[in-house]
Parts: structure tokens; C-alpha cells; sequence
């Protein structure tokens, strides 16, 4: 077993609590005064934590005599969006099944607890799960045919949902190289077609068509920068839906968002955290 850990100021600690959140191996402690937090990620293999240090520095180290059986993924209880989906983080078909017997008519995305965050019960995940829905229902009303692209994608889950609720195909990018093998293996485990996934960094990316709906979860400071690449890639009618961001980074965000033609139709808060709809004004 490895552990890969990193010193950070206590002004990280909601950044990184969000990183990893479904993550059951991951330990973020706060350190005697205050000021400093110590992160932590077990993982089985040694690459997965070389993976964490390439994206953000810190140390590696492998670990002896540990009962590492008792670690073991939390049974937390199935995410409801709307009346249209459950998001459960169980991986095998029995599952499956029971959920699609006990919701009927409701799509059942699983979402294994992983190196990638994004498992749908964090609010940023969830509030952009319940914003997709609204919008699909648009879309399907107004008769529309839409795709989507993800930024910041994660675990996948933004993308696999908007197939199941009728997106004809998605494009999902995250910078995180453990996140896009994490993404390709949940497509692959809720047996969606017309999703590409790939390694990219937002702020240098360049998209080559436009998207009908665009879903970014992501950090404030990286947002409020790609805000002109995201209205790039956004069709003149298109959705974009946004998350990530903390409440006292909103009026920020907003303002960045507002610059360059965005208009905000719905603003949702869930504890400190704030997602958003906006479509080009």
C-alpha cells in the first residue's frame, strides 16, 4: 500500500476537501495551530499516487503493516436528481437491478467512489446533475437535438447522465490523467457509446466546434479564466451550467462571467458552495 501526502495553508482545505470528496481513501487533518492541513491518499499501487504527485507535487511513500481491509468504500445511500435519476456509487449489475426495481423509469448511473471526484453527492456534482436534468427537459420540449461538453469532468458522471437524459454525444476533458482513466472506465460500466473522453487543460485548450450544452465544475480562479474559451465552445442558443464555486468567490465569478455576454438565469447555493445557469445574452 502507498500513501501520497502534502503540507497546504488552511485557505486549501475547502479546494481539496472538493477534489477528493467520494474518495473513501483520501484524510485531510488539520494541524496543531491552525494554519496548516496535511492531505492524504492511500492507494494500492504506486502509480496511482505517482498519478496525484505529477498533478500536484508533494510526497510518496509505501506503507507496511496496515490492516488495509478495513478499508472499504462507504455504503452511503443513492443520490436522487429530479425524478429522473439515481446516482449510486455501487459498481455491480444485481445493483443495478435492484435500483431500477425499487425506481422505475428512473435512470441508474453508477458511479464507483474513485480517484476522481464527481461521485454525485457533493453538492457541486449534484446541483449541475439537477441543472442537466432541467435543461434536457427544455431541450426534449422544444423539440431540440443537443450534445455535450464537459470540463472538468472527473469521474465522468456530468457526461454519462446527459447521455441517459438524450444527448446525441459528449466531449469530457479533464487536466487530471487519473481522472480521464477513471471517466473511460464508468463509461464503459454504464454502457454508454458517443462519449469522448480526453486529457486537457482548460486554459490552454482550444475547442474546434461548438456545444448545445456545457457543463464546467470547476475552481473560481479557473473559471473565471476560461470564461472566454468556454463561450467559445457554447452555441448562440446553448445552456451553459457552472459549479464549483464558493460562495465569497461568486460575486467574482459572476462579474468575470458577465464580461464576456453571459446571463444567469438560475444562481443555486448549497452550504458554502454556488452553481449556476447562464445562457449568451
Amino acid at each position: 500500500m502507498w500513501v501520497w501526502s502534502k503540507l497546504s495553508g488552511i485557505q486549501w482545505m475547502d479546494a481539496w476537501e472538493e477534489r477528493f470528496y467520494g474518495n473513501p481513501n483520501a484524510v485531510i487533518n488539520v494541524l496543531k495551530g491552525g494554519k496548516s492541513t496535511r492531505v492524504e491518499v492511500y492507494a494500492e499501487t504506486e502509480q496511482e499516487v505517482l498519478d496525484i504527485q505529477k498533478q500536484f507535487g508533494g510526497s510518496v511513500r509505501k506503507l507496511v503493516h496496515k490492516n488495509w481491509a478495513a478499508m472499504v468504500e462507504p455504503d452511503r445511500p443513492p443520490i436522487k436528481i429530479r425524478s429522473k435519476m439515481i446516482v449510486t456509487q455501487k459498481r455491480d449489475a444485481e445493483a443495478r437491478a435492484e435500483l431500477e426495481k425499487e425506481f422505475p423509469g428512473r435512470h441508474i448511473v453508477q458511479i464507483p467512489a474513485d480517484m476522481a471526484f464527481g461521485t454525485g453527492d457533493h453538492a457541486t456534482t449534484s446541483n449541475c446533475l439537477r441543472f442537466l436534468v432541467d435543461v434536457a427537459s427544455e431541450l426534449k420540449k422544444n423539440g431540440q437535438r443537443w450534445d455535450i461538453l464537459d470540463l472538468g469532468c472527473g469521474s465522468g458522471v456530468l457526461a454519462i447522465a446527459a447521455r441517459m437524459l438524450g444527448a446525441d454525444s459528449g466531449l469530457a476533458l479533464d487536466f487530471d490523467p487519473a481522472a480521464v482513466t477513471v471517466a473511460q472506465r464508468n463509461v464503459e460500466l454504464n454502457g454508454q457509446k458517443f462519449i469522448d473522453i480526453g486529457q486537457a487543460d482548460v486554459l490552454n485548450w482550444e475547442p474546434s466546434r461548438k456545444y448545445r450544452v456545457v457543463v464546467a465544475n470547476l475552481f473560481s480562479t479557473v473559471l473565471q479564466q476560461a470564461f472566454p474559451t468556454i463561450v467559445e465552445s457554447l452555441e448562440d442558443d446553448g445552456y451553459l451550467i457552472i459549479s464549483g464555486i464558493l460562495k465569497e468567490q461568486w460575486p467574482e465569478t459572476q462579474e468575470c462571467a458577465e464580461e464576456e455576454g453571459l446571463v444567469f438565469s438560475d444562481v443555486l447555493t448549497r452550504g458554502k458552495w454556488v452553481s449556476a445557469r447562464a445562457r449568451l445574452g
